[in-house]
């Protein structure tokens, strides 16, 4: 797997706001297959920072309507990062 494969996308969110306040955790969007070894290799190649610890959480999917047909959006998983003490957080993720 890729390593762009593994990371989709960091999460901008309210709630990943307030947890990034504090300069050393950060959210992202990853691949449902990854397991947290291979997410702390991608951010520690991509963004050059060194990993602490990692969380992994799974999003269930909501169901959606459009008229009288029922559709279910994909279930996805997502990563708390954080990183070690003194460790820069990368520009591109700091005014977003």
């Amino acid at each position: 797997m890729k390593l762009t494969d593994v990371i989709r996308r960091p999460l901008i969110t309210e709630k990943t706001s307030i947890l990034r306040e504090d300069g050393r955790t950060l959210v992202f969007h990853v691949s449902t297959d990854a397991n947290k070894v291979q997410i702390k290799h991608a951010i520690e190649q991509l963004l050059g920072s060194k990993v602490e610890s990692i969380r992994t959480s799974i999003a269930h999917g909501k169901v959606k309507r459009q008229g009288r047909f029922a559709g279910r959006r994909s279930d996805w998983k997502k990563a708390y990062v954080k990183l070690r003490e003194g460790a820069k957080i990368p520009e591109f993720l700091e005014g977003a």
